[in-house]
C-alpha cells in the first residue's frame, strides 16, 4: 500500500510538472505571436516620414476643387493617423533634408459626381464615387506599397465629403499594411519591374449619421 501511495505521489508530481512546463511554453508562444502582430508593421512605418504629392487626375475630368480637396484631406488624415514621423506637403523644402522619406503618389482612376439633391430624397441614387490608386515610393522611385482605394458618399452630405472618406480610407489602408523599415525596403518585382505590394482596400462607407457630422 505504501509503495502504491509513493508511486501515486511521484506520478502526480510528474503530471503537475508537465502541466507547468506546457503552460510556460504556450505563454512564450503567445508572447512571440504578439510581437509579430500587425502592430509591428505600424512601428516600421513610424520610422519613415512621408511627403504627399499633388493629386494626378489622369484622364478623369475632375474639377480642380476636388483635386485640392483630396490633397488637403490626405495631408490632414495622415497627420492625424501618426503613422509617420513627419508629414510634408508637396512643396515643403524641409523634406529635402529628411533621410528616410517616402513619397505618396495619388492618381484618380474613376469619378462619378453623384447628386446631393437626389441623395437627400432617396438613399438608392445620387451616390458620389471616387477611386484612386496610391503608391508609397522611395526617393529612387521604388514602389513599396500600392493600393486601390474608394471613397464614396451614399447618404446625406456634400459631394466633397467623398474626398474626406477617401483620405480616411487611404490612411487606414497604409496603417493596416506591412511597411518595411528604411533599412529593409527590399524591392519585390511586380509585373512592370517595380517593387510593389499590391492590394485593393475595401471601401468604407459611413452610415448616414456619421456623414451628417
Amino acid at each position: 500500500m505504501k509503495a502504491n501511495k509513493r508511486l501515486s505521489s511521484v506520478l502526480l508530481a510528474a503530471a503537475m510538472m508537465l502541466i507547468t512546463i506546457t503552460g510556460a511554453v504556450q505563454l512564450f508562444a503567445q508572447n512571440g505571436a504578439m510581437n509579430t502582430s500587425p502592430g509591428s508593421n505600424r512601428s516600421n512605418s513610424t520610422q519613415w516620414s512621408v511627403q504627399v504629392d499633388q493629386v494626378d487626375p489622369g484622364d478623369v475630368d475632375l474639377a480642380s476643387s476636388f483635386q485640392l480637396a483630396i490633397y488637403e484631406s490626405l495631408v490632414d488624415e495622415l497627420s492625424k493617423a501618426k503613422q509617420f514621423k513627419q508629414v510634408f506637403r508637396d512643396s515643403d523644402r524641409n523634406a529635402n533634408d529628411v533621410p528616410d522619406l517616402l513619397i505618396l503618389k495619388t492618381s484618380v482612376q474613376k469619378y462619378t459626381p453623384g447628386s446631393e439633391t437626389r441623395r437627400a430624397v432617396t438613399t438608392i441614387a445620387g451616390e458620389t464615387k471616387l477611386t484612386v490608386r496610391t503608391q508609397l515610393c522611395t526617393r529612387d522611385g521604388r514602389v513599396i506599397l500600392e493600393h486601390v482605394v474608394d471613397g464614396n458618399v451614399r447618404f446625406i452630405g456634400s459631394n466633397l465629403r467623398a474626398t474626406h472618406n477617401l483620405a480616411r480610407n487611404v490612411a487606414k489602408s497604409i496603417k493596416d499594411s506591412p511597411v518595411p523599415g528604411p533599412s529593409h525596403a527590399v524591392p519585390v518585382q511586380g509585373s512592370q519591374g517595380s517593387a510593389v505590394s499590391k492590394k485593393r482596400a475595401p471601401s468604407v462607407r459611413p452610415h448616414a449619421g456619421a456623414l451628417q457630422g
